[in-house]
């Protein structure tokens, strides 16, 4: 296309002076512009059925031309000189903003993307070029739903790619009017050397044509409404931010992920001096998190949590929610929360840092503190449900370190040290860790949800602040004690009041009997058959029926736990932990030991297995099984290690288990027709037989979940013994055993 126009231009001309008659042709097609606006009565006719789209072609083509040929000098040619002496894209923003003729502004737009994208000499320096660049932002991004949307997006993609490429533009671009006016006049003399030359030049020859040229657009200003500038407003804000916020929020897909794509261009920018620019001096950062604030808020009050928690795999790229989902009221509306989240996660990960932690700090407390706070402690039940089931599924597409950060100082507060049993809730995480022991089940499960979410997040203060903390020392051990000689002596069956003579003599007896000591390998390890065995013997025999259904047995459970203990160990291997728990000095003296109000919430709950309702059964099940996979010592002696000799008056997950068998044992023996009672709700739960409300529901679905919690702790402790080798190769066990 250029070669032939240079080509048609010389043949024409001669052998005139190419550079003159390019220049010649480039304001004889600005006359023709300025001309139309001269003598045209019909304000009705669009720009695109005028001549005008054509002739702005043909002054893009010839000032890329132009520019090839004076590749050599690297200075700008005539045709430049005179669009930056006249102050052709000044004018032309003026026509755009006034719309006429109808249609103006998208070929303004058209045409400053073009020229700023195709000319390679730097342009956005000038003020004759920066000043309608500015004009032309605040037009676009403040109307949803405009027609020139994708011509502004595309305005938007040159001027941030400019700054990819030079990212000092970054603070050029980003200032706003006010500033502009303040550094007019030294900008005119200084930064603007070419200009100034142009000027110095208008007598000579090949100035003649552009005067005829000027005369036209003097005489286009007074057809024109004067342009009044609005109010600044004192904020000198940031025109490119703000249009691309305002694109951001179009209906049309395209437009709107190009925008996102944008912004996220310029916020990865590698220098320093602009990220923070970007963040002192203009409205990035409140802008992106207000939107995201603004989304949040236009939720329905009425969110089932359950919907929340089936909406999974919302991107930022993708933010409608997937049509093949049950549809339910509000999908949508947080489909595009959601979305604009995880958008909001990938800047912070993707950003320079300086720009990355003021946009995490400003979502923690905008979002997390100002709005989910008082949400979360509401005495409402329904804002406490949906409040806790949307900040759960913020968790599960949260990615970035800074602020994965963030949420966590805001559940779980900055103080390290751990709590004593009659400390009152001083975090967020306190509130929250009572809300898992509520009085409304619903309630008690969001919130165990939540606390599910957060243990998988790879954020060692997370573990430590809910666990570790109370563990460290091994307050737990039983001091100057002799290990005992057999595990009757560990359990003290005989002194438990759950496991009384007369019980004993009812005929209900466990499924084995207590195992004798355990076998330790040279390490010092407990066998990890004997650890294996102990949880699946806890359950007895009468009261177990997955043997009776396929697909139910341990070895299922060992396939899932290994995976999700690879998984696991990966997460934390960079923080350390040691491979054994520190010894103990038999001379040290015991100290209290309270085990967090975290872990004393799970073992009360689990106590109370047999009391509660199926669904929170699962869920406190779930959450402990998530703390035994982590591979730090103290964790797995404390929940995994039936031989453990604990102090006076504490409690381990195991000695928990062993008094909910005995208070089992009690009560079915007032239960006819234990066993297929017990087959029938597992088969109306695993839906192979239709529901059939039986007296003591709660309590056999409490004993179908004891069952399977113990096998499944099983399967735990033998993936992770032993620690760092291959697995024990186990001989065929006998019935009731591994």
């Amino acid at each position: 296309m250029l070669s032939r126009l240079g080509a048609l231009l010389q043949e024409a001309m001669g052998a005139r002076e190419p550079s003159i008659d390019l220049l010649e042709a480039f304001v004889e097609h600005w006359k023709g512009i300025t001309n139309y606006y001269i003598e045209s009565t019909d304000e009705n006719t669009p720009a695109k059925k005028t001549d005008i789209p054509w002739r702005l072609r043909q002054m893009l083509d010839i000032l890329v031309y132009e520019e090839k040929q004076q590749a050599a000098a690297g200075e700008a040619g005539p045709c430049l000189e005179y669009l930056l002496q006249h102050k052709i894209l000044e004018t032309l923003c003026t026509l755009g903003k006034a719309e006429y003729p109808p249609g103006m502004r998208q070929q303004v737009l058209q045409f400053f993307s073009k020229v700023l994208a195709q000319v390679q000499h730097p342009l956005l320096h000038y003020l004759s070029v920066h000043r309608p660049v500015q004009k032309l932002l605040r037009l676009g991004g403040t109307v949803p739903g405009s027609l020139t949307e994708k011509e502004e997006v595309q305005f938007t993609t040159v001027l941030c790619s400019k700054i990819q490429q030079d990212p000092a533009l970054l603070t050029y671009i980003l200032e706003g009017r006010k500033t502009v006016g303040r550094k007019e006049a030294s900008r005119e003399a200084t930064a603007l050397p070419r200009e100034a030359a142009g000027v110095k030049n208008e007598e000579q020859p090949h100035s003649k044509a552009p005067d005829r040229g000027a005369q036209g657009a003097r005489a286009l200003s007074t057809q024109l409404p004067a342009e009044t500038e609005e109010p600044d407003g004192g904020t000198g804000e940031s025109n490119l931010i703000t249009s691309l916020i305002g694109l951001c929020k179009s209906k049309r897909g395209r437009v709107a992920l190009k925008a996102q794509e944008n912004l996220l261009l310029l916020v990865s920018v590698a220098s320093q001096a602009a990220a923070t620019y970007l963040v002192q001096s203009s409205p990035c950062c409140p802008a992106i998190v207000e939107h995201l604030c603004q989304l949040y808020q236009s939720l329905p009050s009425f969110l089932d949590p359950a919907d929340i928690a089936t909406l999974e795999g919302i991107s930022w790229r993708l933010p409608s929610a997937p049509s093949d989902e049950v549809s339910f009221p509000g999908k949508e509306t947080l489909a595009a929360f959601l979305g604009w989240f995880d958008y909001c996660d990938h800047l912070i990960t993707e950003a320079h840092t300086v720009v990355s932690d003021a946009l995490a700090k400003s979502v923690a407390e905008k979002l997390f503190v100002e709005i989910l706070q008082p949400q979360l402690l509401h005495v409402s039940e329904q804002s406490i449900l949906t409040s806790t089931a949307l900040l759960t599924a913020m968790l599960r597409q949260l990615r970035s370190p800074a602020l994965l950060r963030e949420a966590v100082a805001f559940l779980l507060g900055t103080d390290q040290q751990p709590a004593a049993p009659e400390d009152s809730p001083h975090t967020l995480g306190g509130h929250l860790v009572r809300h898992c022991d509520h009085l409304s089940d619903e309630i008690s499960i969001a919130t165990l949800r939540l606390f599910e979410e957060l243990l998988q997040k790879p954020h060692e203060r997370i573990i430590h602040s809910l666990v570790l903390c109370h563990l460290e020392g091994r307050p737990y051990v039983a001091r100057g004690s002799p290990e005992p000689e057999s595990y009757e002596d560990t359990l003290d069956l005989e002194e438990d009041p759950y496991f009384t003579d007369g019980f004993l003599d009812s005929g209900f007896q466990p499924s084995v009997k207590p195992p004798p000591a355990p076998v330790t390998n040279p390490d010092g390890k407990t066998a990890v058959t004997e650890v294996v065995n102990s949880f699946l013997c806890l359950v007895p025999e009468e009261a177990k029926t997955s043997a009776f259904l396929e697909e139910t047995g341990y070895d299922t459970y060992v396939h899932d736990a290994y995976g999700l203990f690879q998984e696991c160990s990966s997460r934390v291997a960079p923080w350390g932990w040691p491979p054994a728990p520190p010894p103990l000095d038999p001379h040290e003296p015991e100290r209290p030991f309270f085990e967090g109000h975290f872990l004393r919430m799970l073992f009360d709950r689990i106590s109370r297995i047999l009391e509660q309702p199926y669904s929170l059964n699962l869920q406190v099940t779930s959450v402990l099984s998530r703390l035994a996979l982590f591979p730090h010592p103290l964790i797995h002696e404390y929940l995994l290690d039936p031989y453990i000799n604990l102090a006076p008056g504490c409690r381990s997950l195991f000695s928990v288990l062993v008094r909910v068998i005995g208070d089992l044992m009690q009560r079915v023996q007032r239960l006819p027709q234990l066993p297929g009672k017990l087959l029938l709700v597992r088969r109306h739960l695993m839906g192979q037989a239709p529901g059939r409300q039986l007296d003591h529901q709660t309590l056999l679905q409490g004993v179908i979940v004891l069952e399977e919690f113990c096998k499944e702790l099983a399967a735990i402790a033998f993936v992770k013994f032993p620690p760092h080798g291959p697995h024990l190769r186990l001989s065929e066990p006998p019935e009731g055993h591994v």
